[in-house]
């Protein structure tokens, strides 16, 4: 008796290869189910597993104007195509430190040499290393739109879906403030996965403006910006005097942040509710890369 393989009933999408920005946006908008593919490193992942079938693909790997950066007005305007492991060089690293780091540790090789920047803020996986350092830089996005239009979006109002892309839409560039100071990107990590985030912390000073500025990612949606713990822990550094800041305000300052992004339960008649041990320890562990991370910005 012979076998037959079954037939896929279901047809390869098509593949368009546009050469610009402009080129890529025509076509998403004369394709309105195509879906816009650069590393594919998410987008792969749910095809594979059926949750998705694009009835067309617009890849974006031939398009040069995205995949570098250049210097304006003081800020650095990022392409979105631009790779994690391009991200994560030297050269990179001392213009965004924390970008880099997040960019190193963003998995193994072969999900760095094809993940892109974009792709990841576009995805807005939980998990996403770059997002927390994005929050935490308030990065803006320029989104080029049908006709040649951009339009300038706060990076954690697309994550929030405050403002989301809309048809024929691609994020071209991030445009990012050149701060000149300390920023430390740390993650905690669980024992599965190849370096999946469970929690993570992005720390930026801004000397200019005497401020800290700190995002919390993988915990929530979107990252979270615990604004009342950076207000407090910038009032107590020394900013005349190196930075200093006491031991024990930096301690004060991990258990803030934790506490701020992960608060204490309250059962449905208002009283207080115990947190589980696995919150809890999810607690512990922003508490401590919190203060590790401001307290490395701050040396």
């Amino acid at each position: 008796m012979t076998t037959h393989a079954p037939h896929s009933t279901h047809a390869a999408p098509s593949v368009l290869l546009p050469a610009s920005l402009d080129e890529a946006v025509e076509a998403l908008a004369a394709t309105p189910a195509a879906v816009p593919v650069a590393g594919g490193t998410d987008l792969m992942t749910s095809v594979n597993s059926g949750q998705l079938r694009p009835a067309a693909l617009v890849g974006l790997g031939r398009i040069s104007e995205i995949r570098g950066w250049q210097y304006q007005d003081g800020h650095a305007l990022l392409g979105a195509g631009l790779t994690h492991a391009r991200i994560g060089r030297p050269d990179f690293a001392a213009l965004i430190p924390a970008l880099a780091a997040a960019a190193r540790a963003a998995g193994p090789p072969t999900i760095r040499n094809a993940g892109t920047l974009g792709g990841n803020i576009a995805a807005g996986a939980p998990t996403g290393d770059s997002l927390p350092v994005l929050a935490a830089l308030e990065a803006t996005l320029i989104i080029a739109g049908p006709g040649g239009s951009l339009r300038e979006v706060p990076v954690s109002h697309l994550l929030a879906g405050m403002d989301n892309l809309r048809a024929g839409e691609l994020i071209g560039f991030v445009r990012v403030p050149l701060l000149h100071a300390p920023q430390v990107f740390l993650k905690a990590t669980g024992r599965t996965g190849p370096g999946r985030s469970t929690g993570s912390v992005a720390v930026v000073l801004d000397p200019a403006r005497r401020g800290v500025r700190c995002a919390v990612g993988a915990i929530a949606p979107m990252p979270l910006r615990p604004l009342e713990a950076e207000a407090w822990v910038a009032s107590h550094i020394d900013w005349d005097a190196g930075r200093a800041l006491a031991p024990e305000a930096l301690t004060a300052f991990g258990d803030y942040v934790a506490a701020a992004c992960i608060p204490d339960g309250t059962a449905p008649d208002g009283t207080p509710e115990q947190l589980s041990p696995a919150v809890l320890h999810l607690r512990r562990t922003v508490a401590a890369l919190a203060r590790r991370a401001l307290g490395r910005a701050l040396a």
